[in-house]
């Protein structure tokens, strides 16, 4: 259910420091149901970690995406402007948000064992 191969942090992202994409975890999308609108940031835009990158709408609730990384926006998903269920769909794969030029953060990232039992916490 949580990949080993991601880091994941603590407000229920994932990043891929391989591939540099980043989206919310299976927990955040089944807390949220059904996703009805994503608000995307901007190529070219600079974030710290914490910073919100942007806002996924969902039947239940709005919430803020934050990055769990500091870096430079260098694509985001546009797919998810016309199907935003696909963050529901497949979180890790086509549900990812953005993808990011990672500058700094990814020593306080979790991994898959750590980010489970922080969730089994909640």
């Amino acid at each position: 259910m949580y990949p080993n191969n991601l880091k994941y942090s603590k407000e229920h992202e994932w990043v891929d420091l391989e591939s540099k994409k980043i989206g919310i975890t299976h927990y955040a999308q089944e807390s949220l149901g059904d996703v009805v609108f994503v608000e995307l940031p901007e190529v070219g835009a600079e974030f710290e970690v914490g910073d919100s990158l942007g806002v996924v709408e969902s039947v239940k609730a709005v919430s803020d995406v934050y990055s769990p990384v500091s870096g430079k926006v260098t694509a985001v998903n546009e797919a998810l402007l016309d199907n935003p269920e696909l963050i529901n769909q497949d979180p890790y794969g086509e549900g990812w948000i953005v993808e990011m030029e990672i500058t700094g953060g990814e020593e306080d990232l979790l991994s898959a064992e750590e980010y489970e039992r922080l969730i089994k916490e909640e």
